[in-house]
């Protein structure tokens, strides 16, 4: 349970730097930046599952599309 209770570190962290990157002007950075979050949400729920925070899972399962969404988005996106 350790394990489980110090993934939120990381989980903030990688959430950070992908706000960071979804900001940037260039695609290439918003496009990694949508990864990013959607690692961030598989950690999220991983921690919220094991410390029985179900709202935050549900939180992260609807960014998780979200996130989705903005991948698609801006892969249509003109350079």
């Amino acid at each position: 349970m350790n394990f489980i209770n110090t993934l939120q570190w990381p989980a903030m962290l990688v959430t950070v730097v992908a706000a960071w990157m979804v900001a940037s002007q260039k695609k290439f950075k918003r496009n990694w930046g949508f990864w990013l979050f959607l690692l961030s949400n598989v950690l999220w729920i991983i921690w919220g599952l094991g410390d029985g925070a179900y709202a935050l899972v549900i939180l992260q399962l609807c960014l998780a599309l979200l996130n989705i969404r903005g991948t698609v988005k801006n892969s249509a996106q003109a350079t």
